[in-house]
């Protein structure tokens, strides 16, 4: 497949930061590498734009396997307005090299995701529906404690406070199967999570 200037082929054995900025940023964004995979590429995806296509079950052996490991992290760095845009460039990543949209689950630290406030407008009883249906990406703020654990955690520090981004991730790594991705500031994040530890 040739590459596209505006879209470098990121390969999983191959992580680092983007060699050219994505339209509409002023400064590039490191990609995130989509991680170990426990399903077959799947096509389509979900989330703000995007169609569900129904996921296929991965064997219970292999979710299994995945819950009981450590996951994989990744640091994206973003500022704080920059979070959800790169959180939401994660997860077209993920969809695109073939994660299943009910895999995927976006927390946020601060202001709620534009799709997670959208879906809240309709009432708690649908949202929490999608939720349950664990069919397609799921957005919801860090300190919800209603959300179940999904292969890949996406994390946007999108603000908060210290001590709020500071319980957020230990609790995202455990709802994290395989991958946990935080985007934020690196020195913020580092500093926090040295902390806690």
């Amino acid at each position: 497949m040739p590459l596209i200037p505006e879209e470098p082929q990121i390969h999983e054995s191959v992580p680092g930061p983007r060699a050219v900025p994505a339209p509409g940023r002023t400064a590039a964004t490191p990609r995130p590498v989509p991680g170990p995979r426990p399903a077959p590429i799947r096509p389509g995806g979900t989330g703000p734009h995007r169609t569900s296509v129904p996921a296929q079950r991965a064997p219970r052996e292999t979710a299994a396997a995945e819950s009981a490991a450590t996951p994989q992290i990744q640091l994206i760095p973003a500022v704080a307005e920059g979070a959800l845009d790169a959180a939401d460039e994660a997860v077209d990543v993920l969809l695109d090299s073939g994660r299943a949209p009910g895999e995927v689950l976006v927390l946020t630290t601060g202001d709620p995701h534009p799709w997670s406030a959208h879906e809240l407008s309709f009432g708690e009883a649908s949202y929490w529906a999608q939720h349950d249906a664990g069919d397609d990406v799921f957005y919801a703020n860090a300190d919800t404690q209603r959300v179940t654990p999904r292969p890949v955690v996406v994390v946007a520090v999108n603000g908060g406070s210290d001590a709020a981004v500071a319980g957020a991730l230990p609790a995202a790594m455990a709802r994290a199967g395989a991958l946990l991705i935080v985007c934020g500031d690196p020195q913020r994040v580092n500093s926090l999570l040295s902390v806690d530890a």
